[in-house]
């Protein structure tokens, strides 16, 4: 199945979600940069990637949309689409969390927020596992005649 949100004739799903991956996964790290170091900048840092990397993810979400309402019924792909939809959300929306506590104080996150961000790269980690299997087995998005119900071997 083709994308249907395309952009110069490749979907658009894919391109975006460079972004808030990249994003939200680096704030991780300089969150431990952060405990590491002492250095308050760090903290900072973390708190605009997050910022950033959650309005881009829910931007990445509106072509995956439109790609998952085209993705036929009962088939293996719309499952775990669907899977990684919400999964892709939760995710986001414990980051949403972490940058909720770390608002009033931007430099010194509370551990609550270092560990909603942990959890939320966890769950990042599933999201980018089942797009792999979404793209690369069953060519979601990208091959029109794709095999929407490939077996998981």
């Amino acid at each position: 199945m083709e994308s249907r949100a395309k952009v110069l004739g490749h979907g658009a799903h894919p391109i975006l979600v460079a972004f808030p991956i990249g994003l939200l996964l680096s704030s991780i790290g300089f969150d431990l940069l952060r405990l590491i170091t002492g250095k308050k900048i760090w903290g900072q840092l973390a708190f605009w990637n997050i910022t950033f990397g959650c309005v881009s993810g829910w931007i990445s979400m509106l072509p995956a949309v439109v790609d998952w309402w085209f993705l036929p019924w009962r088939t293996r792909a719309k499952r775990i689409a669907t899977i990684h939809a919400v999964a892709a959300d939760g995710g986001i929306n414990l980051f949403l969390a972490s940058w909720m506590l770390r608002r009033k104080d931007p430099e010194n996150p509370p551990l609550k927020a270092l560990l909603l961000s942990a959890l939320g790269g966890l769950v990042l980690g599933l999201v980018g596992w089942l797009g792999g299997e979404l793209v690369q087995r069953m060519g979601v998005g990208v091959i029109p005649g794709a095999h929407l119900d490939a077996p998981h071997d």
